[in-house]
């Protein structure tokens, strides 16, 4: 784990979706997931599989001192916003520190990692294409 590890995706042909589904919910209702069995990093999808999106929209929220597990390097373009919190971003290879309503726009390939910093949990919504061939 941690920033020296690196995870990368692989491009994924893209499925046959069906037209999008109107949405309505409640973050807390979200499914919840934990990225490398951590407790204290929480993923919550709030766009559901199987409801014709060709992209996601996740929050991430990260107890004091909790991190990704590992350097992360994604085939699409994304951006998040900070929520609440704070933390240390990296991209390539400068380091950011990052406060709620900071906002970062990452490119293909950008290695990027997050770690908390402060008394509180840090917060960010997450949006990603997803199931489309990036650069159409």
């Amino acid at each position: 784990g941690g920033p020296g590890s690196r995870v990368r995706e692989t491009l994924r042909a893209g499925r046959r979706r069906r037209a999008a589904e109107d949405l309505f919910g409640r973050e807390a209702d979200a499914p919840v997931s934990h990225p490398g069995d951590d407790p204290w990093l929480e993923v919550r999808a709030l766009i559901p599989d199987g409801t014709g999106c060709d992209f996601r929209v996740n929050t991430m929220t990260y107890q004091p001192g909790a991190e990704l597990p590992a350097v992360e390097t994604h085939v699409m373009e994304h951006g998040l916003l900070m929520l609440q919190g704070g933390g240390i971003y990296r991209l390539s290879d400068r380091w950011y520190q990052v406060e709620a309503g900071d906002f970062i726009w990452m490119a293909r390939y950008c290695p990027q990692w997050f770690g908390a910093i402060g008394k509180s949990p840090a917060k960010y919504i997450i949006y990603k294409d997803w199931d489309r061939v990036p650069g159409f």
